[in-house]
């Protein structure tokens, strides 16, 4: 529908700009934090702020927005006030400041993508079922604006250092913040006897509940590349550029697969799907804790990023709008968030922190292997649950 398509152009912005912004943030905030002088442990608890505003921010701010309808006003909100605490990282603030203000900046950023994921899910769901090739063709956009930021903050950092950090934080926000306000203004129209409708009833079911505990723990596995992996990297001798090929590798994968996932996801059921990914994060963890130091085994970890978080992502989305459809949608979303990101960010980052610290950054690896077991046992209960009630995605519609 060229309605559709019109609509989600923005959506496709909006994605590029943010992890645009999340490309070059997360890889290299440690490595920044490091340079200001602040040790493992401590850049461990700061890199955890922005985990610890997802355990109450995405469901507060998806409370809202199911309430109001008013997506779109509320991320515009969000990306401008973000905007503005991403300039007090010019100043010499101190730990203490520096956890503020970064406290303050998470709340609202990690409103932007529960908020902009169930109002794109509105639009691809039309008529009913998930469109995962629409979905996928807009996510791409994401992993493109990563791909981007990540490559050319790596060439970057490693010319210039790290001093410029604040202003890239800040530039990046800023086009997020232009690309949110050049959303259209959607509020989603939804029948007044369901403006009150509960999530505990959904929250109730073993399907959900099995499904919450597996993406906890895949995240949770998860953490060892999202928050350690540019410091054991680093300390491997690996230089800043290369540090940013490597994480390029695993986002052109992402961009493949989002691009021609339509293909793959419907040969097996959505929970099937959740198996596989799992059990390749097992591999992958393994593959980074034994052979990190032989390039192309590092290599060939970061090309199974195509599965453990692209197909996984684009799972747990079709399963939610599933399980959480209508006025649950933003409380769906912000659920996942929150378990999925919120809790496995702080346990993993202050964990791995501390367990980094006594026993070296190769100890996480050997962590998030022993996790990504936990994890493919879950899924097989996801799988179990819905066998074989959950059907695949439906074969994509012919609309790019």
């Amino acid at each position: 529908m060229p309605q559709v398509r019109k609509q989600l152009l923005p959506f496709a912005a909006v994605s590029a700009s943010y992890f645009g912004h999340i490309g070059f943030f997360n890889p290299y905030l440690p490595l920044w934090l490091k340079e200001l002088g602040f040790g493992l442990l401590a850049i461990s608890v700061l890199t955890s702020v922005q985990a610890a505003t997802r355990l109450f921010a995405p469901y507060g701010w998806g409370w809202l927005s199911d309430r109001t309808g008013e997506r779109i006003r509320l991320l515009r909100y969000g990306a401008t006030a973000a905007l503005l605490c991403a300039c007090l990282l010019f100043l010499d603030l101190g730990p203490v400041g520096l956890g503020l203000a970064l406290l303050i900046m998470f709340t609202h950023t990690s409103s932007m993508m529960p908020m902009s994921e169930a109002a794109m899910a509105h639009l691809v769901s039309q008529g009913g079922a998930f469109d995962a090739k629409r979905y996928g063709r807009v996510r791409l956009f994401g992993s493109v604006g990563f791909l981007v930021t990540v490559f050319v903050a790596g060439a970057w950092f490693e010319h210039f250092g790290m001093r410029h950090f604040p202003a890239w934080t800040v530039v990046s926000l800023l086009a997020v913040t232009v690309s949110v306000w050049l959303l259209p203004d959607l509020k989603e129209a939804v029948p007044v006897h369901h403006a009150q409708q509960a999530v505990w009833p959904v929250l109730r079911q073993r399907p959900v509940q099995w499904f919450f505990v597996a993406a906890f723990l895949h995240v949770l596995s998860h953490i060892g590349i999202y928050v350690f992996f540019s410091l054991f990297l680093d300390a491997l001798g690996y230089s800043k550029l290369l540090i940013g090929v490597l994480w390029a590798v695993s986002v052109v994968m992402e961009i493949v697969w989002f691009y021609t996932q339509a293909r793959w996801m419907p040969r097996l059921p959505l929970s099937g799907w959740l198996v596989v990914c799992s059990a390749t994060m097992l591999v992958r963890m393994g593959l980074t804790a034994q052979w990190a130091q032989v390039l192309w085994v590092l290599v060939f970890a970061q090309v199974l990023h195509a599965v453990t978080f692209a197909a996984h992502h684009t799972v747990c989305i079709a399963l939610l709008s599933h399980h959480f459809p209508g006025r649950l949608r933003g409380r769906g979303q912000a659920l996942y968030t929150v378990i999925a990101y919120g809790f496995p960010g702080v346990i993993g980052g202050l964990l791995g922190g501390m367990l980094s610290d006594r026993m070296g950054l190769q100890s996480v690896y050997w962590a998030s292997t022993a996790i990504s077991a936990l994890a493919t046992a879950a899924a097989i209960q996801v799988w179990r649950q819905h066998h074989p009630s959950l059907p695949t995605l439906p074969e994509a519609s012919p609309q790019p």
